[in-house]
């Protein structure tokens, strides 16, 4: 292995969204319930492609309630095996728009690539609670194809209703999560301890439960909410230039830590 290649994997670990995750002090499970994920936030739809969008999420949603039930942690690993599809998606296609251009592309693809890392990390984790059956990779492999072709095709004829789309996936996220909790504090799940994996992304207390890991996944998931209405409302501004809103030159712009 090139020693360059050997450096940048010994010193690959994922960064998390939040600047409360990044802060370098371990929280607490007081502090992560007096993390502002903005509930009840909903993105009113206004276009007729935000309601495509809306109603369309509304549908799927359908599914997973259906099939799934109050099996929380399986639902939780079928969301983030496609949550993690829509940040990976709009990175590919900008950067293949920036190579085509040859321009930059003003802040979209580390942002977007650090989205899906995030999310992929979410499904790390619930896979150390439960071990799926055949049936259920199965499934998960058909709803990841069918979803990864279909948002690639809806991002290729309209960013902004893909990424509005986005947005009302994460609020079904968010709105999942907190289910998933009300369930623990009525015991109707167990509340075990976190997996390693987490304490270690989420800089929790070493006896943190899953409790605090719902806690600390539903705050990212109303970052990715936030985030993709964002991005929605700059595409149909027509203005994409995220480094616009920073008071730092162009020039001076550099990528995030866990893209450099």
């Amino acid at each position: 292995m090139p020693y360059d290649m050997y450096r940048e994997v010994l010193d690959s670990k994922p960064v998390p969204m939040r600047e409360e995750f990044v802060a370098g002090k371990i929280l607490s499970t007081e502090a992560l319930e007096n993390i502002d994920f903005g509930e009840g936030k909903h993105r009113v739809p206004a276009s007729l492609g935000d309601k495509g969008a809306y109603y369309t999420v509304k549908c799927l949603r359908l599914l997973p309630d259906t099939y799934f039930g109050k099996d929380h942690y399986m639902r939780a690993v079928m969301l983030e095996t496609i949550a993690a599809v829509p940040g990976m998606v709009g990175a590919m296609l900008r950067h293949m728009k920036s190579l085509r251009r040859m321009s930059e592309d003003n802040g979209w693809i580390s942002h977007l690539l650090h989205e899906a890392e995030n999310e992929r990390m979410h499904l790390m984790t619930w896979m150390k609670c439960l071990k799926p059956t055949v049936w259920d990779r199965l499934m998960v492999l058909g709803a990841q194809g069918i979803f990864f072709n279909a948002y690639f095709l809806l991002y290729l004829v309209s960013p902004k209703t893909a990424h509005r789309m986005c947005g009302y996936l994460e609020e079904e996220a968010v709105i999942s999560y907190t289910h998933f909790l009300n369930d623990i504090d009525q015991g109707i799940i167990k509340n075990g301890p976190a997996p390693q994996v987490a304490i270690e992304y989420y800089n929790l207390h070493p006896q943190a439960t899953i409790r605090d890991v719902v806690l600390a996944v539903r705050a990212d998931e109303a970052v990715h909410r936030d985030a993709n209405h964002y991005l929605s409302d700059r595409i149909a501004a027509q203005d994409e230039n995220l480094l616009s809103d920073l008071d730092i030159p162009k020039a001076s712009h550099h990528p995030h830590p866990s893209t450099a």
